[in-house]
């Protein structure tokens, strides 16, 4: 069977460099760093999903419309975390290629550090605002009721969000996404069997989705957390971090707490510009009754599975475009950059033509009558168009931050989101557009901001970014 795998793998990369896609050189590390992220972040975003089809079907409207709400402050947290992780992936990926091991064991201590001061405040003002922060959408008073209780519940998950999103990429920037892969999976799997058996076996619908989401999520916290002290597993394949966190040395290094907020804040950013746009997305839909607004999220939550390719491709850029500039080569971490990108962008167009085939169907697993389930349908279609666009920014993003190059991609991100995607959805509310610029809107959220990443990776002002970062600068 390996073999035959083998075979397989080789005929894939052949044909991908015949087709002027990837070389069969880059091909290799790109696949072997980028596939163990793919199922990470398939199982992430496979949580949340099956957290809606199941309020869905057990709940019904009322309950996926209060979960949606509640899930746009979810993911504020968890893209929180990865533009975080993102300026620990630059500087561990580019320390480790540069054979510092301990500086990189030193950048991992300030984001740790970083996160728990995040994580805090936020997890009290979920737990204790949750209406107040639910009632921001004008929501009626069930999905109101919904939303506050899963935001409640799963207020203790975020500190074990934010770590072992710190953890993950960790793994990844020194060149390890199995051990990461194997946890998050296992995690996921843990989720959709407890929020089945609490939502369902005791019937407590959306407070079961949250209690399941905040117990599997610190499982993870906790298996990703013994590899990071050093310590082995021993078992599946799993290893202990390379740089790992220890009691020796200091926790507070000025110099590399500066650079991890430097190079992660505008990172944090773009994320979190990201994130923000759905809070007007859904305001605007829940204008149009929760059916859209249920509707609107079964299509961002297809299309955030869709993206789970990023998971790998992007970090798999940000490892070896950081790696290849940590070991002084600038010409090779261009090359792996726009090879990823080509890749990326044949990967999504294919899947994006999958899921449109199969989109009412897929739209059916969430629950609903007809009308429900037509209107999630074409959303689910929409979001897949949508993601060609996540595939190239991701992936272009991805090559920049390898270089610490953080800041305009930021701007691309604001530009994209609240320059165009935004204003087109406002049309519907004043124009015959209705919920057509919804639509748009998600076609233009990630369309802009993925030309303009790509137009900055191809200009490659990024490699003299990448200069005052690297372990031989001088910016001490």
């Amino acid at each position: 069977m390996a073999g035959r795998q083998t075979r397989i793998v080789e005929f894939v990369a052949r044909t991908l460099e015949r087709l002027g896609i990837i070389e069969t050189e880059r091909f290799h590390p790109t696949v072997d760093l980028a596939w163990p992220r793919v199922v990470t972040g398939f199982a992430i975003m496979s949580k949340q999903t099956a957290d809606l089809a199941m309020v869905g079907i057990a709940v019904g409207t009322a309950g996926t419309a209060g979960l949606a709400y509640a899930l746009a402050f979810w993911q504020m947290v968890t893209m929180l975390g990865l533009g975080l992780a993102g300026g620990t992936v630059s500087l561990v990926s580019q320390n480790y290629g540069g054979e510092e091991t301990g500086r990189a064991s030193q950048v991992v201590k300030q984001s740790v550090l970083l996160a728990v001061a995040l994580a805090v405040p936020i997890l009290l003002a979920f737990f204790a605002f949750a209406d107040s922060l639910i009632g921001l959408f004008d929501a009626g008073p069930a999905p109101l009721a919904h939303g506050s209780t899963y935001l409640a519940f799963v207020a203790p998950a975020v500190l074990f969000e934010l770590l072992s999103l710190i953890a993950s990429r960790t793994y990844t920037g020194v060149g390890d996404t199995f051990t990461e892969m194997v946890a998050r999976a296992g995690g996921a799997a843990l989720n959709i069997l407890l929020s089945g058996v609490l939502i369902f076996g005791f019937g407590m619908g959306v407070a079961g989705a949250a209690i399941g989401t905040t117990l599997s999520t610190g499982f993870v916290t906790g298996v990703l957390a013994w590899g990071m002290v050093g310590k082995s597993y021993g078992v599946l394949g799993m290893e202990p971090s390379p740089v790992p966190l220890t009691r020796s040395g200091p926790w507070l290094e000025p110099t590399l707490l500066r650079q991890v907020i430097e190079i992660s804040t505008p990172e944090i950013g773009r994320r979190l510009a990201q994130g923000l746009v759905v809070f007007p997305l859904l305001w605007v839909a829940g204008t149009f009754g929760p059916v859209v607004v249920t509707a609107l999220e079964v299509g961002r939550r297809v299309r955030s599975l869709i993206n789970s390719v990023n998971w790998g491709l992007s970090l798999a850029a940000s490892s070896l475009v950081g790696q290849q500039l940590g070991a002084g080569d600038e010409a090779e971490a261009g090359a792996y950059g726009a090879a990823i990108i080509r890749l990326s962008t044949v990967l999504y167009t294919g899947l994006a033509v999958l899921v449109i085939a199969f989109a009412e169907p897929i739209a059916g697993l969430f629950g609903g009558g007809p009308a429900a389930v037509a209107q999630a349908a074409t959303f689910v279609a929409v979001g897949a168009v949508s993601s060609i666009g996540y595939g190239i920014d991701g992936t272009a993003a991805g090559a920049l931050l390898g270089a610490g190059d953080t800041r305009l991609p930021f701007v691309a991100s604001l530009v994209g989101r609240y320059g165009f995607a935004l204003p087109a959805a406002a049309l519907g509310l004043f124009t015959p557009l209705g919920i057509g610029g919804l639509y748009l809107a998600l076609v233009l959220e990630t369309a802009v901001p993925g030309g303009i990443n790509y137009w900055l990776f191809h200009r490659g002002r990024w490699k003299v970014v990448s200069r005052r970062y690297r372990p031989d600068s001088d910016a001490e």
